[in-house]
């Protein structure tokens, strides 16, 4: 649960920060790769690859670092990054560390990278062992009088494409790589080797507690859930999973645990288990190639698939080069966007904060929009931010969307609501991974939309759409931050892994179209409803849903799909249902369902039953414990 908490501003930016930025900035294209530097016992690498060509202006805020740099240099400049960021919550800063292919650290001098908010560590090689860190990279707790050690609000931040292998650090800071992060801090293409992976930062004091999160496209050894409340893995490898808390989702995994729903006490679960994921398709991502040459890779989609993708060789995929991207700065302008955009280039937005005052339109099939370093696109004017056409192939990855103080009807729309020529292809969907929406936090926000999905085969894998609890002062209220529904699908066959959307004033997620699948969707209804009058969907019908499925609608499935209430505003608000869903679906549609009432001493009234009327209630009766509903419509 992510509990309201003042927000501190970071100090502003140091100017040994700025040294260390225009250093590496300077090395990273003047150096020539050297050997790997490593020990014998170090986990093997492929050969740097050389630098080709001049460095691509990505700007000051990209630091790519090179393994022929000392490890002293890139320890200082990641150490730098880290101490603006580590709890710059709300602030405009973002950063992307790159590492060229090539080893990093030694058992003498690990590299030890802790990842703040708005920061990504990713690795430049082709495949995930082409880039090794010897050392850490993790997260930890953030510690503060107020709620003492959580990892619930660790959001927006990413590592991908490289190996961890995991040495260094002392006492139990050495026991594993630390990952305890929550929404929006997906780990993907991660090869942890060398020792455990823990979810959960166990080394500080209490509580501990955590609100993730995503996995997808890795291999691991033993991974320590601990403290993580809900969790989805998808298409990976493990070597073993220590427990569930409320909601733990595996899909294409090989190595899960056996499904197990709900949790027997002193035993297995809360697992939900899925042997194959219905369709995916792996985030693109930017290498260097032999040459030394900045390439993006488009990862294949996949169907009914298990495992991570370089499992048994190279991802299949297509290559495309990074000359054929207009490389975005956020001074840039929609307009000049746009423009390059119509010509027939794809679009890497490089990190910052983007004020967009009139519609980015993507209208050839095929398009990728990719950022880096997790830049945010903020609406002015009630713009919408970003429109999609109705065509097939388009990859949006790594990016946020914010709301501006005007209203926008929706941020960002995929395909045409009405006249829909379904100029789809499921061999090749469009696909969103990575991508987050807000609504306030740092600053007043108003949408009645997040996402609008209107295209057929659409992948959204990684999806947080999140009206604020919590932010800077005066961004947060039931007036203030406005948002009617998080996430509303007209399209047909739209496949979500990993859904996450939270407080959203009335449903959550409305699902109009056919053969839908959702595959771990995790909710937290409004907090701040002022009254039950003020949040009623119909006359005697109290308060919204997580998700609506349209009557309409034959054909849907979900699997492990969890509501939460925490309504904190002193009085006894009430949900009706958590889901919502036509009762002639088929038996067995939704698989795996939950609510849960949140904090007794500060949470009211609750949710009424699970599904159409079906399972009991979550109130402070009972709260913190699962109320479940294995299977509707009900199996015979």
């Amino acid at each position: 649960m992510k509990r309201p908490v003042p927000y501190v501003p970071s100090p502003s930016p140091a100017a040994s920060l700025r040294r260390v930025l225009v250093a590496v900035l300077c090395l990273s294209v003047v150096l020539t790769a050297a050997p790997s530097v490593g020990s014998a016992d170090a986990a093997p690498a492929a050969p740097a690859a050389p630098i080709g060509g001049a460095q691509p202006s990505f700007g000051p805020n990209v630091m790519v670092f090179d393994p022929s740099m000392p490890v002293s240099q890139i320890q200082a400049a990641v150490d730098a990054v880290r101490d603006r960021q580590v709890d710059n919550e709300m602030g405009t800063d973002r950063y992307a560390l790159l590492f060229r292919p090539g080893t990093y650290g030694s058992a003498a001098e690990p590299l030890i990278i802790q990842v703040g908010y708005y920061t990504e560590v990713a690795g430049l090689g082709l495949n995930p062992t082409d880039v090794t860190i010897n050392g850490h990279v993790d997260v930890y707790n953030r510690c503060r009088a107020a709620s003492g050690c959580i990892a619930l609000d660790n959001f927006w931040r990413t590592v991908s494409n490289l190996t961890i292998n995991v040495m260094g650090l002392d006492g139990c800071r050495s026991s594993a790589n630390f990952w305890a992060a929550s929404q929006a801090s997906p780990m993907r293409r991660v090869n942890v080797t060398g020792g455990n992976l823990t979810l959960m930062d166990y080394c500080t004091d209490g509580p501990q507690y955590a609100s993730g999160g995503f996995i997808a496209d890795s291999k691991t050894g033993f991974v320590i859930n601990g403290s993580q409340q809900q969790y989805i893995v998808r298409n990976s490898n493990v070597g073993g999973w220590s427990n569930g808390v409320w909601n733990q989702v595996f899909s294409g995994v090989v190595g899960a645990p056996d499904e197990c729903f709900p949790a027997v006490p002193g035993g297995c679960g809360p697992y939900t288990t899925l042997a194959r994921t219905p369709a995916s398709r792996e985030k693109p991502y930017l290498y260097v190639d032999a040459a030394g040459t900045y390439q993006v890779f488009v990862p294949a989609a996949r169907v009914n698939s298990s495992g991570a993708s370089w499992d048994d060789g190279p991802t299949p995929g297509r290559s495309i080069p990074l000359s054929t991207f207009f490389i975005a700065r956020p001074t840039d302008s929609v307009q000049a966007i746009n423009n390059q955009l119509s010509r027939g280039r794809n679009l890497l937005l490089t990190p910052g904060v983007y004020d967009i005052g009139r519609t980015i339109t993507v209208k050839r099939a095929d398009t990728i929009v990719l950022g880096i370093g997790l830049p945010a696109l903020t609406a002015v004017n009630g713009a919408v931010v970003m429109e999609v056409a109705d065509v097939e192939g388009v990859d949006i990855a790594g990016i946020t969307i914010d709301a501006g103080t005007k209203n926008s009807p929706v941020l960002l729309r995929i395909g045409k609501k009405s006249g829909r020529n379904h100029n789809s292809d499921p061999a090749n969907p469009t696909a969103l991974q990575d991508v987050f929406f807000r609504i306030g936090g740092p600053h007043v926000g108003k949408a009645d939309v997040s996402l609008e999905v209107n295209s057929d085969h659409v992948i959204l894998d990684d999806i947080w759409a999140w009206r604020a609890d919590h932010g800077n002062a005066g961004t947060v209220g039931w007036k203030i931050n406005t948002a009617k529904n998080g996430v509303v699908v007209n399209g047909d066959h739209v496949t979500a892994t990993g859904f996450f959307v939270e407080h959203y004033q009335q449903h959550n997620v409305i699902w109009n179209g056919n053969d839908g699948v959702v595959v771990l969707f995790q909710n937290e209804l409004a907090y701040d409803p002022p009254s039950q009058k003020a949040w009623m969907q119909a006359p005697g019908v109290n308060g919204w849903s997580a998700l609506k499925v349209a009557d309409s609608v034959t054909r849907f499935n979900g699997y492990g799909m969890g509501s939460y209430s925490f309504f904190n505003q002193g009085v006894d608000i009430f949900a009706e249902n958590a889901f919502e869903v036509p009762a002639t679906l088929a038996p067995g549609s939704l698989h795996n369902l939950l609510t849960i009432f949140l904090d007794p001493a500060k949470g009211k009234g609750g949710i009424t039953h699970v599904v159409n009327g079906t399972g009991g209630s979550s109130t402070i009766a009972n709260p913190s414990t699962p109320v479940t509903v294995v299977d509707y419509p009900a199996v015979p």
